[in-house]
């Protein structure tokens, strides 16, 4: 509420003013049908938070108490509520709204499970009247927009979000960062998420048109018009070390990531690699794998050892010849989404059935992949 000169005796008057001063329901209809006025969804939100410190405090140590005399009868509140509310208790001072939202979660949840025995023994009914009168908090924020587009990289020494092993980061930067980064400071958000149609290995580039991918701006202060995307976009593509570029960046609603998220599974991606066998490569091998359509591939992926069919699509499977070398090619291919390329040449010990390897009769090894084009209908 407002304060010093000027500020209104009685909030409650203000309320009802403004409430009386609304127009009623059909006048704004009649409005709408003329086309005298527009009315819309706003991404910003006005949210007036009351809270009483003691009396949550005291209604936090309570449950506390709840739980440590009756946990053996009731095992109503686990031992991570109970940190959680504690959480919240030690969050009241500091105004940590996150921490606060969750222990107040837990607690109605707890409140509205527990039999009346155990509430009777541990809360006073009726309850103490307070004395003291509860703040209000106010906070203006923003809901997440998102920028959408498609990204290449162009580097072997780029990971696709950021990666940190034992506190030493691994390659030279990320995807995630150099388009991330350069969003936020035009957009003034709090923070930002990255979002991609899927991954690429660090040693892996992205060509062609790209590879689709969405930044999620928390509570932005500034919204992008076309010349600010344009701006970022340049500010990207124009870096010193020309690891990524983007293309088509622009302001896009929250559906685009749930059509990104569903488009995954049918995606298909297109590869160029670089092959070695263990003998000469025969014009009867580049006709093998010329006319291999309709592919179904078993892999096991190493990590979660998850058997997993990835149809290839009916495009053919190319191989081209290096002039000089009779031991190593280009391999090109599409697949559809989820299918582990690297394994699929060289076989990964027998888990990925049929691999270049079995194929041809020979050991195969992948030297260098790149994806070449991944189409997504709702990102084209």
């Amino acid at each position: 509420m407002a304060e010093g000169h000027g500020a209104l005796s009685d909030p409650r008057s203000a309320i009802a003013s403004a409430v009386a001063s609304l127009p009623p329901p059909h006048v704004i209809s009649d409005l709408l049908s003329v086309g005298a006025v527009k009315v819309g969804v706003s991404s910003f939100r006005i949210r007036l938070i009351y809270y009483h410190s003691k009396a949550s405090m005291d209604l936090q140590n309570s449950l506390a108490k709840a739980q440590g005399s009756k946990r053996r009868k009731t095992e109503l509140i686990s031992r991570v509520d109970v940190e959680v509310l504690n959480e919240g208790i030690r969050n009241e001072c500091n105004h940590n709204e996150q921490a606060k939202n969750e222990s107040d979660a837990v607690t109605r949840r707890i409140l509205s499970s527990l039999p009346d025995d155990v509430f009777c023994e541990h809360f006073l009914l009726p309850p103490e009247k307070v004395k003291e009168p509860c703040s209000l908090r106010t906070m203006c924020y923003r809901m997440p927009i998102y920028i959408g587009g498609r990204y290449l990289k162009f580097s072997r020494k780029v990971s696709q979000s950021r990666w940190i092993i034992d506190d030493e980061r691994m390659g030279e930067t990320s995807v995630e960062e150099i388009i991330g980064s350069n969003v936020l400071l035009v957009c003034k958000g709090d923070s930002y998420k990255f979002h991609a149609a899927g991954r690429e290995d660090i040693d892996v580039r992205m060509l062609g048109s790209g590879r689709p991918f969405l930044v999620e701006v928390s509570n932005a202060r500034s919204m992008l018009s076309s010349a600010d995307t344009q701006e970022i976009a340049e500010k990207i593509n124009g870096s010193e070390h020309k690891y990524v570029k983007v293309r088509d960046l622009r302001v896009i609603g929250s559906e685009a990531w749930t059509l990104m998220r569903e488009g995954e599974a049918e995606k298909q991606k297109q590869y160029a690699a670089l092959v070695w066998i263990s003998r000469p490569l025969t014009e009867e091998d580049q006709q093998k794998l010329t006319s291999t359509k309709d592919m179904e591939i078993l892999q096991r992926t190493p990590i979660r050892v998850l058997h997993r069919r990835s149809p290839m699509d009916r495009r053919r499977m190319t191989a081209e010849k290096i002039t000089g070398s009779s031991q190593y090619f280009v391999l090109n291919l599409c697949t559809q989404a989820g299918t582990y390329i690297k394994e699929f040449v060289h076989g990964d010990l027998g888990r990925t059935h049929p691999s270049i390897g079995t194929i041809l009769g020979c050991r195969a090894e992948i030297l260098q992949l790149d994806v070449t084009d991944v189409k997504m209908d709702c990102f084209d």
